[in-house]
């Protein structure tokens, strides 16, 4: 790890005076598959926004740092856990809240809900050309319509076309 003053807002040990346990960073509350993409994205984003995305992907270890650092990332470490454990349902805390790592309760959520719920694609791909404005005003009607249509993106992953494929395509036809 780079010899940077923890001090410094660029260090990913530097905690922002607001940066408290318990802090709800977001309002999306985890409830399992149905709204797993939702809540990890906003979560990936908030975390990103305060230098902290590393201590649930993995990239800000405790073995990176010295030996008189490595309780400053415990520190941070569990502030992400609460941040975590703060948007995730009663249900669900139960089963993360002896864990010691933000990365491996990040990494068992994901595993436990981030499925490419085949029945969810399927009714999203119903969904989408059957809603309708109904008594909503146009802002909340498209702002459900958009919801549908990125979560609908993000969960069927798109094909690249590299050089060749897209020949092979059309000829073989």
């Amino acid at each position: 790890m780079a010899n940077l003053d923890i001090d410094n807002p660029r260090h990913p040990l530097y905690l922002q005076p607001s940066d408290a346990p318990g802090n709800v960073i977001i309002s999306v509350r985890l409830t399992g598959t149905k709204n797993y993409s939702v809540w990890s994205r906003a979560k990936k984003i908030a975390l990103r926004a305060k230098r902290k995305l590393g201590f649930i992907n993995g990239t800000c270890t405790k073995a990176q740092f010295t030996a008189d650092l490595c309780e400053e990332w415990v520190r941070v470490n569990a502030i992400v856990l609460t941040w975590i454990m703060s948007t995730v349902s009663p249900e669900l805390v139960n089963g993360i809240v002896y864990a010691n790592n933000a990365h491996e309760v990040w990494t068992d959520l994901q595993d436990r809900f981030d499925k490419i719920n085949g029945s969810r694609i399927y009714n999203l791909h119903r969904e989408i050309p059957t809603i309708s404005q109904g008594t909503s005003n146009v802002s909340a009607y498209h702002s459900r319509l958009k919801l549908l249509w990125d979560e609908y993106s993000a969960l069927i992953p798109s094909l690249p076309i590299t050089p060749g494929t897209r020949d092979s395509i059309v000829h073989s036809e």
